[in-house]
């Protein structure tokens, strides 16, 4: 699984990394600015809750396998 984070839609609520700090990454302005990333599978569900829980609807899980 891929999270892809649309950067102009993150408002730096900083939900994401509280409900997945293993997964999700703030810069120093506590804005999400992480590049796409490949999560192993034993983050996959961090991945998720990070995600359903950014109030901007900024990240995007890709499922697709990466070649």
């Amino acid at each position: 699984m891929k999270v892809i984070v649309d950067h102009a839609r993150c408002q730096g609520h900083a939900l994401c990394m509280l409900k997945a700090p293993q997964v999700y990454q703030l810069n120093d302005d506590g804005y999400n600015s992480m590049p796409p990333t490949e999560v192993p599978p034993e983050l996959e569900e961090q991945a998720r809750l990070g995600a359903i829980n950014c109030p901007e609807g900024a990240i995007r899980l890709d499922k697709r396998a990466v070649d």
